[in-house]
Parts: C-alpha cells; structure tokens; sequence
C-alpha cells in the first residue's frame, strides 16, 4: 500500500510541511528509517534520530520546534502519538480488509450463514447453526463452534477456538490459540474425598470491541452468561473463570487469573499476575498492581491496590518500609531487653 504525503496529512487532520507528493509505504522507527518510510517523533529521548533519519516523513505534533536542520518532511498533528496510532490502525484495517474469500481445504456447515467480504482461511472449521456478520477473518486453524454469533469486521486469528453458544460483537480481535468458551472449573467434592464434575452448561458473551490476547482463557458459565463488556482489553495468558463480568473499558495484564462469579468494574487496570478470589465485586476504576492478591470485595472506586494480600498502596509502602527493617528494629529490641 502507497499513499502521499498529502494523504496521510488529510487522514491525520494534519497539515505538512515540505513536501505533500512524496509517497511513502512503509511504517519504520524513528532510528532506522529509510527513504519510503514513515515513523513519528512524540519523546525527546528520540529527538536526535530526527536529524539523521533517512525516513521520507516524519509525523510530530503540532507545538515541537526542531533545533537543528533537518532532511525529512514533517507531518504536523495534534498529538504525534495519537496521530501515529490512528495511522497504524487506518493500515491494520486496510491490511485486514484485504483478505477475501476462502482457502482449501476449510469447512463450513451448510446450516451456518457469513455475511459479504468473509474471509475463511486454510483449514478452519465453523460448525453448524452460526452466524458470521459482515467482514468478518477467521484465520487458518480457527475453530467456530455451533451455535456461535459473530459480529461484523470481527478477526479470529490462527489456531483460535470458539467454543458452542458463544456471542461474539462487532469489531472485536480475537489473538492466535485463546480459547473463548471452554468449560468451567467446576468440581463438586464427594465424601470419598473424590470430585463429581459439574456440567458447565452457560456460555461466553464478549461484547463489541474486545480484545483478548494470545493463549488466553475464558471459560463458559455454569448456567447464563460469563460476560466481556465493550471496549475491554485482555492481554495475553489471562485465565477468567466461569461466570465472571469484566466491566466496560477495564484492561487484564498477562498471566492475571480470575476466579469465578467475580465482577470486574469498569475503567478498572489489573496488572501482570494479579490473582483475583471468586465471587466478590471489584468497584469501578480500581487498579491492581502486578502479583497483588485480591481476598474480599473491593467497594470503594478509584483505588490503587497493591501486595499480597493487597492493601491501598500507600499503606503498603508505609509497611514496606518497616519490613525491609524488621531485622534492625529485632536488634535494637534485644538490646533494649538486655538493659536493667
């Protein structure tokens, strides 16, 4: 793909500043571009690279003045990150835009329905009663199971799984190797000591604009719906458990698990390797840090937690400091003890 100068000025509501035929094709870092690329300048560390990059333009924003002369066009917007972000996504969507039709062998049951400008790659299986929208990619080695519902401009990367009854939105991404409706951990304990499997017999409702990252894991309800709100953001290795609720716009770090029947508000940030116990409810615009401990519901909104088990993060770093002083403060207590 080709596009001016010009062009991606328009795009970005941006204006230029050189010159506005110039044609670029490709997307490079600020440090190793090349004549045809385009790469962006939005922290000073960078700056340097500004006036050596052998890039053909170069987008910052609006405010920056360069100190030294320079051989590349700048692209002026706004904010030179944000910009950059809308041109990344504006060539992600052509990118996916582009694949069309169908790769043999895959297999699609008679009984299913997919909407205009599909794409359905090598060995991909959809199985019987679904419905796929509009545009929507299911990638080589994606299995769809029965039942399932996906809406329009949705991707289903490489090796993904969708298990029966699953309701996927619009405009969602699902990454290579998650699993999307997989059976909950539910094990009743017997008196022999042995454990009766419990049949998970719900499903998972992700909503528009969810994205979840690679290998990650969202089991399907024992009974109604475990339930992704619009907009929410999982990243990869992230295991949510049966019947939880993920609020609108909350963000999961990789390796985060969350055991079942717990509500997640939204606006919330759960960093790496946070461990969130079942059936409590997190408040709104609350934020975990990574490896903390989540025991009992959190009602307050807006908080930091941090630790484990996690507390309000000043606290924590109030503790902290007496912790990594326990062995000073045990001596001076025992000299204190020797004395008459």
């Amino acid at each position: 793909m080709e596009f001016t100068t010009g062009q991606i000025a328009s795009l970005l509501n941006g204006t230029v500043e050189g010159d506005t035929s110039l044609k670029v094709s490709r997307l490079d870092k600020i440090q190793e571009g090349k004549s045809g690329g385009i790469s962006f300048l939005s922290n000073e560390k960078y700056e340097p690279y500004l006036y050596t990059t052998e890039a053909t333009a170069v987008i910052v924003s609006e405010g920056f003045k360069p100190t030294k002369s320079f051989r590349t066009n700048l692209i002026r917007v706004k904010d030179a990150y944000t910009g950059f972000t809308q041109l990344l996504e504006a060539y992600v969507q052509l990118s996916k835009s582009a694949l069309t039709g169908v790769e043999e062998p895959s297999h699609l049951d008679p009984s299913s329905k997919i909407g205009p400008n599909g794409y359905r790659g090598a060995f991909s299986y959809i199985g019987k009663n679904c419905e796929l929208g509009e545009n929507v990619k299911i990638h080589p080695q994606a299995y769809i199971g029965d039942r399932v519902k996906i809406g329009d401009h949705t991707v289903i990367h490489a090796g993904a799984k969708i298990c029966a009854d699953t309701v996927i939105g619009s405009h969602c991404e699902i990454s290579p190797g998650a699993v999307i409706g997989s059976d909950g951990f539910g094990f009743a304990p017997q008196e022999d000591g042995s454990y009766k499997a419990i049949p998970q017999i719900g499903n998972v409702i992700l909503e528009d604009w969810v994205s979840v990252g690679a290998n990650s894991t969202i089991d399907c309800a024992t009974m109604g719906s475990t339930i992704i709100k619009k907009g929410a953001k999982i990243d990869n290795q992230v295991q949510i458990a049966h019947n939880v609720i993920i609020g609108e716009n909350t963000v999961i770090a990789a390796q985060a698990g969350i055991s079942g029947s717990t509500e997640i508000g939204k606006n919330c940030v759960i960093a790496g390797k946070a461990g969130i116990v079942g059936h409590i409810k997190i408040a709104d615009q609350t934020t975990i840090g990574a490896n903390s401990g989540i025991s009992k519901t959190i009602k307050k909104p807006g908080q930091t937690l941090f630790g484990y088990m996690a507390m309000d993060m000043k606290n924590f770093l109030k503790s902290y400091t007496i912790f990594k002083n326990l062995e000073g403060l045990e001596n001076r207590i025992k000299e204190l003890e020797k004395k008459p």
